[in-house]
């Protein structure tokens, strides 16, 4: 199987800095395995990008299988962490997804950074969001309506640097010729729904200009946060 990705992040149009942090920084094509992460940190005096980074800096060394790669990463930002008060108590999100040469992707996840698979125009979102607000949901608490404008939407239930022992989801994704992965920080999801981001990914042929346009699509809605989007085509 051959792919080809673009990645782009902006720091929106509230935040004053950046925390996301995104892998590969830059677009290609590979016949091979090819590694893709979207991280979105928090913690103050600059600890969230920080806290990114060096989670994308770890799973990119690493050779290990996507959640063991993310687990990895939790205990690199948790050392970092207590290395330093200025940033103790800094994490983040993190999504990776390791594309196979047979067509197979390998997903890690903690946090609320998502990974959609698009397919014949249809968005399935592969990840949960580990938030208290999807907690609300899956249990019915709240509506989905009600979700949007939650007063404890931005309220995370795990993500690395909180905890040594971080509970990682895994995924198996059996990939078509003609699919789209998205992987996005909450800045896209926050701010656009899953139907205006299916239309977009829909109407924008190339993963490069798709990926401008949800950014684009996010700034209009208001960019009150930090947008991170990286798409990969899968190609015959």
């Amino acid at each position: 199987m051959k792919y080809t990705w673009a990645t782009s992040t902006h720091p929106g149009l509230v935040r004053d800095s950046n925390e996301d942090a995104v892998f590969p920084e830059e677009d290609g094509n590979s016949a091979g395995d090819l590694l893709v992460a979207v991280a979105d940190g928090m913690g103050g005096h600059a600890a969230g990008e920080i806290a990114s980074a060096v989670a994308i800096e770890t799973i990119a060394g690493s050779e290990a299988a996507a959640a063991e790669r993310v687990r990895e990463a939790n205990r690199a930002v948790m050392e970092r962490g207590e290395a330093r008060a200025d940033h103790h108590g800094m994490g983040t999100t993190l999504t990776v997804g390791l594309f196979m040469p047979d067509g197979t992707l390998d997903v890690g996840h903690a946090g609320d950074s998502r990974l959609y698979l698009s397919r014949r125009h249809e968005l399935l979102q592969v990840t949960t969001d580990h938030s208290l607000v999807a907690e609300y949901l899956a249990t019915g608490k709240i509506t989905a309506e009600e979700a949007v404008d939650h007063p404890q939407r931005n309220v995370i239930t795990r993500a690395l640097g909180i905890s040594w022992d971080l509970e990682v989801d895994d995924h198996r994704v059996n990939l078509r010729p003609g699919d789209r992965v998205l992987l996005c920080s909450d800045g896209l999801t926050s701010m656009i729904s899953d139907d205006e981001i299916a239309t977009i990914l829909s109407e924008q042929p190339a993963p490069q200009a798709a990926g401008w346009a949800l950014i684009e699509a996010a700034n209009q809605a208001g960019g009150e946060d930090n947008i991170t989007v990286a798409i990969v085509d899968v190609l015959e």
